[in-house]
């Protein structure tokens, strides 16, 4: 999964040229569930930039500096057109429901107990990834590879002007959300189950933060005249019906409910999945009440997640769930709605105190005074702080992401987010 993650996000694109106000200030406006499409001759994009998608395009070809991120693009998508398609349908274990077409997945966390001779009920080690989760049994890997394949074969589409690429894609999207002997039920009812303990819990639905990279690159392929006006339509239906779960089911308001990551992951996909089916209304909704239910609560006057401090992976989980707000705050201004210059009268929840506090590390991780295993793993980091450094035209934030960024072209950068 961590390979495959690091071939997802291995375009560094490192533009260059434009200052940071110049691409803000000539930046194309998201509008409504209409997205991007206006300028972007009718994708609907809501989270990646069109202008910097054109811009990169124009370059690939000549610019050097992006040989090899396009090279690592390719490669991910050539061996995408050779993987089978992706089905809920073929986990070896059956979900407590009986349904295969239900998503199950296994919490990352827990271990079978040694003290138990079949080691249920299961125990819980924060931090530390059970193998287990990752086997044929639950969905989560097919669900990881379906949505990189899709967003690789997408871009690289968009890039080659190849038509086999895009076939692929949509090749998977008919296979997970669309034919009814394949399609996933649009629910998250057993995500994250323990076994000998519950068949599915509040913190699966965060899970589904694998999907928004579909719906950007369904953008893609809605550009280029690759989905009918049927599968669109049975693809945003699909979303519409997943964002009405989340509301209404006892997992989904359990998970609204959290105060943590979880719950801003949750704002941060209803929202998404609203704009793209066509519920601006919901969108609006969700991301007006986001700034005093979601960053107040759990971001403090001094800028610390101190939710996220408390765990084994501290920096992991601090960097993560930023770069979800940053989401949630770039969906905001789809509807008209402010969160990223959002701060409470008590100076709690604002996301540039956020990133000033986690800013000082970026020059020396080891310093980090809280929790956390892999101090090494710096990725949403450097994309934290470059996407800051976009955003409020801050070259100190620049400064910091280039001490963070890896030697390597698995660069966290989703496509949109160049390098200065």
């Amino acid at each position: 999964m961590a390979l495959r993650r690091a071939m997802t996000l291995a375009l560094a694109l490192a533009l260059g040229g434009a200052c940071p106000a110049q691409a803000l200030a000539s930046a194309p406006v998201c509008e409504g569930g209409d997205g991007y499409a206006a300028a972007f001759d009718g994708g609907r994009l809501f989270l990646w930039r069109p202008d910097w998608l054109q811009q990169t395009k124009l370059r690939l070809d000549s610019d050097a500096d992006l040989a090899p991120a396009k090279a690592a693009l390719m490669e991910q998508a050539q061996a995408a057109l050779g993987h089978p398609r992706y089905s809920v349908v073929d986990k070896t274990r059956l979900p407590a429901s009986g349904d295969r077409h239900d998503y199950m997945s296994m919490g990352p966390y827990w271990w079978p107990d040694p003290t138990k001779p079949d080691g249920i009920p299961y125990i819980r080690r924060d931090g530390r990834f059970n193998p287990e989760r990752n086997s044929a049994a639950f969905d989560v890997t097919r669900l990881e590879a379906m949505s990189s394949d899709v967003q690789a074969l997408a871009l690289a589409y968009y890039f080659s002007g190849e038509d086999r690429y895009a076939d692929k894609a949509v090749e998977q999207l008919r296979s997970w959300f669309l034919d009814p002997a394949t399609q996933m039920n649009p629910n998250l009812e057993h995500g994250q189950a323990i076994p000998g303990r519950v068949a599915g819990r509040a913190e699966g639905v965060i899970d589904a933060h694998r999907l928004p990279r579909v719906i950007e690159s369904i953008g893609l392929l809605q550009r280029g005249g690759k989905l009918t006006a049927e599968e669109l339509a049975g693809l945003q239906h699909w979303f519409g019906e997943l964002a009405g779960w989340m509301q209404s089911s006892r997992i989904g308001k359990e998970e609204r409910a959290a105060r943590n990551n979880h719950g801003l992951y949750y704002d941060t996909l209803l929202s998404h999945f609203a704009l793209f089916s066509g519920d601006v209304v919901l969108a609006k909704a969700v991301t007006e009440r986001a700034g005093t239910v979601r960053f107040a609560p759990q971001i403090s006057s001094k800028g610390a997640l101190t939710e996220e401090l408390s765990r084994t992976r501290s920096l992991h989980y601090v960097t993560w769930t930023l770069d979800a707000a940053f989401d949630l705050a770039d969906l905001g201004r789809c509807v008209g709605v402010d969160l990223w210059d959002y701060q409470a009268r008590n100076g709690n929840g604002s996301l540039r105190n956020a990133v000033e506090f986690i800013a000082p590390y970026s020059t020396d991780v080891a310093s980090w005074p809280y929790p956390e295993l892999d101090k090494n793993d710096t990725l949403d980091f450097y994309k934290v702080m470059l996407r800051a450094g976009w955003y409020w035209d801050e070259p100190r934030y620049f400064d910091n992401a280039r001490a963070l960024r890896p030697r390597n072209e698995a660069v966290e950068l989703n496509l949109l987010i160049p390098a200065r």
